[in-house]
């Protein structure tokens, strides 16, 4: 049986009965082909999970109506089971780099070498990727060894670990924090963003994890910190090229653009600028393309030098940019001499503002976007933030490019916002007090949070007890409850799947007001009508059509 939901006003989730299950996997993988192939108007990207088929759109080009019919033939198509290749994983089980095989062992009543052996004696369906660029979700873990998650996640887990997570099993392609069981380590590289495709691993392959004899496990383990990190992605400054130097990087300035679309289904975020609207005007200001790359500078800006000038515009949250020690204007480009200095004062309204340059910074695309995501080192400079010294390049401006004026500001949050709501997609996780609560909390943006989400605090929201969800697509404005009740907002730079129901999202013109928020900013919750979301968003675009 299947069904389809909102998930906010620019996505819909099809989904299978709440299993994990081989023909229900295949279908959905089946599906998502199919609806990538008929390149429906609209669509920027379609995501397989264990049971589900996400289907991202643009609000203003797709039909949602259209797309729900071409959800519903597609799922009466008759289908197969989908089977892909055969991958052979190298593992070392336990030692240092598999220090809770002990921990599973003492678990199931058996040795570690026989939680190995079991590890090790199973074939393994490839159901969905998410979590990190190129992760497969691995399943079916042997009964007998399939231990929980940790109690404490690991602030850090070492790229190659091989972990269990119940009846589920994986690799960690990169370091990052995690709650699973590690029972031992693999050499191999699940993704690179320069090799086509860049995920090893696909949704329907089959995993064999392979025991490595003794002998290869000390050299795997010496090359082992050739995968903490990837080739430098930096573009060489040309000789005759536009630069703009980092004399001081500032809290956390990003390269950003409008996000990495298409590649959710390899565990790839979108990310991109979090206040794309501020982005945008940024952009139009300098005549710039919209999608050409800017600065994203948060709540303490950094100091910068134009080498050998350039049209300049900072939109977004007021944190007092000056150029050459004079305030720079509001809603218009600046045109830069060459070594003017850009800075940035105290904070006014808003956590971020965005610096456009005529022409785009123009580091090289990786996976069709300049956007820096931090957590997966994909994009910007290396994947990380902006450091004294950087030198970045200008592209050349676009041939009759014209700088434009805006005539009205756009708002800031001064403090928090008011937020709207579509419900769902998992809404039917919460009873319906719980909505009611939803939008009378008014909640605080807490310290423990970054691009990824929001962390908030004020108020806890009840769910269905005694009901869990299997890991499912993730969407950019959706409030998350985990099992403690405080919600998480997820925000660009978000998982590509999680394992919380959303039991509601931020409408799309909404988002660049969440964007705008800090540590320390309240923010409440109101319920609309997806009617009401499309004419926000149709306001929106109005304003911008409104430069001039």
């Amino acid at each position: 049986m299947s069904r389809i939901r909102d998930a906010g006003d620019s996505a819909l989730l099809l989904e299978w009965d709440d299993v994990i299950d081989p023909r229900v996997n295949s279908q959905a993988i089946a599906v998502a082909t199919a609806l990538r192939d008929a390149r429906l108007p609209g669509v920027r990207d379609v995501v397989s999970t264990y049971r589900s088929v996400a289907l991202f759109f643009e609000p203003l080009k797709a039909d949602p109506r259209a797309l729900r019919d071409a959800l519903m033939r597609a799922v009466s198509t008759p289908l197969e089971i989908v089977r892909g290749d055969t991958i052979e994983v190298p593992v070392t089980y336990g030692g240092e780099t598999g220090p809770d095989l002990s921990v599973v062992a003492a678990w199931a009543g058996l040795s570690p070498d026989e939680v190995a052996e079991r590890h090790a004696g199973v074939e393994y369906r490839v159901f969905m990727l998410g979590f990190l660029p190129g992760f497969g979700y691995l399943g079916s873990v042997d009964e007998r060894i399939a231990a929980p998650r940790r109690d404490t996640p690991r602030l850090r887990v070492p790229v190659g670990s091989v972990g269990i997570a119940g009846k589920q099993s994986g690799v960690y392609p990169r370091a990052s924090p995690g709650g699973w069981q590690v029972i031992g380590w693999s050499p191999i590289h699940l993704f690179d963003p320069a090799r086509s495709p860049s995920a090893l691993l696909e949704p329907g392959d089959t995993v064999r994890f392979v025991p490595m004899p003794a002998t290869q496990a000390a050299s795997a383990l010496a090359g082992r910190a050739a995968h903490e990190g990837r080739p430098p992605s930096t573009s060489p400054v040309e000789g005759g090229a536009r630069t703009v130097t980092v004399v001081r990087p500032g809290l956390f300035t990003t390269i950003q653009d409008r996000g990495r679309w298409g590649h959710q289904a390899s565990g790839v975020s979108v990310g991109g600028a979090l206040d794309v609207l501020s982005h945008r005007i940024a952009n139009l200001l300098v005549g710039n393309p919209a999608d050409a790359a800017t600065l994203e500078v948060t709540i303490a800006g950094p100091e910068l030098r134009i080498e050998q000038g350039a049209r300049v515009a900072v939109a977004g949250a007021d944190l007092q940019a000056t150029i050459d020690g004079i305030t720079a204007p509001t809603g218009v480009a600046t045109v830069c001499g060459p070594g003017s200095i850009l800075r940035f004062g105290e904070r006014r309204s808003g956590a971020r503002a965005y610096v456009a340059f005529d022409g785009g910074v123009d580091v090289t695309p990786l996976l069709g976007s300049r956007a820096t995501h931090v957590g997966a080192a994909l994009g910007g400079i290396d994947g990380r933030a902006l450091a004294a010294g950087d030198r970045l390049p200008l592209g050349s401006p676009a041939a009759g490019a014209v700088s434009r004026t805006i005539a009205s500001s756009v708002i800031k949050p001064a403090g928090g916002a008011r937020l709207r709501v579509l419900p769902g997609p998992q809404d039917d996780f919460f009873p319906e007090p719980a909505f009611t609560l939803l939008e009378r909390t008014r909640f605080t943006v807490t310290p423990q949070s970054n691009r990824m989400g929001y962390r908030l605090s004020g108020g806890v929201i009840p769910r269905v007890p005694n009901r869990e969800m299997i890991s499912d697509a993730a969407f950019v404005g959706a409030i998350q409850v985990p099992a403690s009740g405080e919600p998480f907002l997820l925000m660009s730079d978000r998982q590509t799947t999680g394992g919380y129901p959303q039991m509601a999202t931020v409408i799309t013109a909404d988002l660049p007001l969440a964007g705008q928020l800090a540590p320390g900013d309240w923010v409440e919750f109101s319920l609309c009508t997806r009617d009401e979301a499309i004419a926000a968003l149709r306001d929106q675009e109005a304003m911008l059509d409104g430069l001039t």
